[in-house]
């Protein structure tokens, strides 16, 4: 799917990623497009699916947020409702990646404190093994995808 975007997709795609509050008209004047073809652009990179939604990136720590946390949890069986369950309960849980290796998730968790944390992957280890590791920092957030990603080419 991505093979088919064009250049002017990406450029539509970096601005809503690094502003995603723009009006048509701003991003219209920043990729050099009219507001009506550049709303269209965003109405068909929707309907493709490239665009899922639109939300404001939010400083966890000033929201009380003060230990950011990797957990991997290795998961026996195939049965997803527990960790649905786990999910459903823990909104400390942002997000959930299913990896290869021994550890079946990765999840990213929020907490108030280091007690806070503990109860989550308490939670977590009653359904599966878990190795916790906590976030010192963040060098690299996540900045979206900016360019189409090329594989590297093979001597």
């Amino acid at each position: 799917m991505g093979d088919d975007l064009d250049e002017l997709a990406w450029s539509v795609l970096r601005e809503l990623q690094s502003d995603g509050r723009a009006s048509v008209a701003k991003l219209a004047r920043r990729i050099r497009l009219s507001p009506t073809a550049t709303a269209d652009r965003i109405r068909r990179l929707e309907a493709k699916g490239i665009i899922t939604g639109y939300a404001a990136r939010v400083n966890l720590a000033k929201t009380g947020v003060d230990v950011m946390a990797i957990v991997r949890l290795e998961y026996p069986g195939r049965a997803r409702e527990p960790l649905a369950h786990v999910f459903d309960k823990r909104p400390e849980v942002l997000e959930c990646q299913r990896v290869t290796g021994d550890d079946c998730y990765v999840l990213k968790i929020a907490a108030t404190s280091m007690d806070h944390l503990a109860s989550v992957v308490d939670d977590l280890g009653d359904i599966g093994r878990v190795t916790t590791g906590v976030v010192y920092n963040e060098p690299l957030p996540y900045r979206g995808l900016l360019q189409p990603l090329a594989e590297p080419r093979r001597p």
